[in-house]
């Protein structure tokens, strides 16, 4: 009875030994999983806005992706509005980051020589500069692609009225001929974009001459153009836009170069990326790989291929190994 006792005292001596040992590996383990999930979890959250545009679209959701693979919880707020509304939903923190353009420090920023905005690497490092001190805001590695404001019109009718440059078209204009533009609110009222052209070029269009849209979708501009919309037969256009060669337009040359270079550059609350410094590690690899051909060939992915941006971006990503 008594060897029956002792070794039923043995038998649960080692179920014991078992099962705390178990317990003890299995809350190890459960532990460090809990801690490492509560770790990623508590990345971020992060807040990505963009503009009204197909690349502010585009470029939103490849931070976006970005992010989340690496483990931040992110909310996509993607076509924020215009550059006035996300511009200030930066300011007041109600989104974190988003894409912006070099070119914009001229509008941002009291006293800018244009001259500055106009040479891509002074530019930068200018808006960089004057963005942290009075704002508190990061501009992280810009894309090295100009997407500068344009004009744009149909192939046959460029070279049936010998238009190539800007210089051609205030020619066209000053000597009465038939314009119809289409731009967005921006694009006519920002005093580097189109009105820029007028004082640098010697002309001026008469309101009825304008065909205002809504956003600075370029992508409604173009086709405007393309299909004689309204009888528009000049549209806003962007370096970087994809669809100007589908749609059988061309982008007259600022032979002057009255435009502002602007690459595309992720700018963020000075607070998120102290919080997060990884952010900025995650985002340069993938700016330093767009340029022009690129970024056009993403753009005209969305607008001529009818694609979403989410679907660009990540495929974009994958293949080229930004993530799994």
């Amino acid at each position: 009875m008594k060897r029956f006792v002792i070794a039923a005292l043995a038998v649960a001596l080692v179920l014991a030994v078992v099962v705390l040992g178990g317990c003890t590996q299995g809350g190890t383990t459960q532990t460090g999983t809990t801690e490492a999930t509560e770790t990623a979890q508590t990345k971020g959250p992060v807040t990505v806005g963009s503009k009204i545009d197909t690349e502010g679209d585009l470029l939103a959701n490849m931070i976006v992706i970005a992010l989340e693979k690496n483990g931040f919880k992110v909310d996509n707020k993607a076509q924020t509005g215009t550059t006035d509304v996300v511009r200030k939903a930066l300011l007041n923190g109600e989104i974190d980051i988003y894409p912006e353009y070099t070119g914009s420090g001229l509008i941002f920023f009291e006293n800018q020589d244009p001259a500055v905005y106009k040479d891509p690497e002074k530019g930068y490092e200018t808006v960089k500069k004057l963005d942290l001190e009075q704002n508190k805001v990061v501009w992280l590695t810009p894309a090295k692609a100009n997407n500068t404001w344009a004009v744009a019109a149909k192939e046959d009718f460029v070279k049936s009225n010998g238009l190539e440059t800007m210089s051609d078209f205030a020619q066209y204009v000053n000597d009465g001929g038939k314009v119809k533009l289409a731009g967005s609110d921006e694009f006519f009222t920002n005093k580097d974009a189109f009105p820029q052209f007028q004082e640098t070029y010697a002309f001026e269009l008469k309101d009825n001459q304008k065909v205002v849209l809504s956003g600075g979708n370029t992508a409604q501009t173009e086709k405007a153009v393309a299909d004689g919309t309204d009888d528009v037969n000049f549209g806003m256009a962007y370096g970087t836009d994809g669809g100007l060669a589908e749609l059988g337009l061309v982008v007259l040359t600022d032979d002057k170069n009255a435009q502002l270079v602007y690459w595309p550059t992720p700018i963020a609350r000075e607070e998120v990326i102290t919080a997060n410094p990884e952010i900025e590690t995650i985002l340069k690899p993938i700016f330093d790989s767009l340029d022009l051909a690129k970024l056009q060939e993403l753009n005209a992915k969305i607008q001529v291929g009818g694609e979403s941006a989410n679907k660009v971006a990540e495929d974009y990503l994958k293949q080229n190994g930004f993530i799994q």
